[in-house]
């Protein structure tokens, strides 16, 4: 037998295996579960034609998509107006009804928990010239007592799924939630800053994970950016040597 022959051998039992699980299983979209066609792993036609995905050109500070292309480098109205305290920030998608919120929401609120690898793959995708830079992920942490009553940490499970594909290191207990916030959902700008302000801290014993380093923050959703400049200002003051974001989603107001 020629040297790959050993693996061709085993990719082809590993398309039977798929092909015999998917007779038995049929493939549901991700999003609205209704049957489809790829293996389980993506979207039916109608909720990938109603994604809209992130891509160039855009806002290099913010990741905020341009109506068209004027050039590398430029920076978007709201980036030069709220300058945020984190580097870049980068998201797979828009955030708005439809594909993306149901899957946020079914892993957020479902326990979809199988939603984790397909989603922490389209942010790694999104976030690889972050990921290249970066020497340590952290999650956005949930307070206790929410953590509680949810019993995992949606931020956590996609920073683990990213780190996991990347190769880039994680520490989902360098960063805590000193303050329980209120929802921030209707909530102003204005309102969003001061609900968060001190929420976040750096635990002392793991300091020296992020003291030095490139850290890649990650959550779910960015809004308005005030959860996370507030958790990107408490890595700094401990040390980090800059701080970038990464998200599945973020909202994107047209003007």
């Amino acid at each position: 037998m020629r040297p790959d022959g050993g693996r061709r051998l085993a990719e082809a039992a590993a398309r039977l295996g798929r092909a015999a699980l998917d007779l038995v299983f049929p493939p549901v979209c991700l999003a609205c579960r209704r049957a489809t066609e790829g293996g389980g792993r993506g979207l039916c036609g109608a909720c990938w034609g109603a994604t809209r995905f992130i891509e160039r050109p855009f806002c290099e500070r913010l990741g905020l998509p341009f109506a068209q292309d004027l050039g590398t480098g430029l920076l978007s109205p709201d980036a030069m107006a709220h300058p945020p305290v984190f580097g870049r920030a980068r998201a797979v998608e828009r955030f708005e009804d439809g594909p993306a919120r149901r899957l946020m929401h079914g892993l957020k609120y479902g326990d979809r928990l199988d939603l984790a690898r397909p989603l922490g793959a389209w942010m790694a995708r999104a976030g690889a010239e972050l990921l290249a830079e970066s020497d340590i992920i952290v999650p956005i942490p949930l307070h206790r007592g929410r953590l509680w009553r949810r019993q995992f940490n949606q931020a956590a499970v996609l920073a683990g799924e990213v780190s996991r594909l990347s190769g880039v290191a994680w520490d989902p207990m360098a960063l805590r939630r000193v303050k329980a916030t209120a929802s921030q959902v209707g909530m102003t700008r204005p309102q969003r800053i001061a609900n968060v302000q001190g929420a976040f801290a750096v635990v002392p014993e793991r300091a020296w994970a992020v003291a030095g380093r490139r850290v890649l923050l990650v959550d779910d959703v960015l809004t308005t950016g005030s959860t996370l400049n507030a958790a990107a200002r408490a890595l700094l003051r401990a040390g980090a040597a800059g701080v970038d974001v990464l998200v599945f989603a973020r909202v994107v107001v047209e003007s």
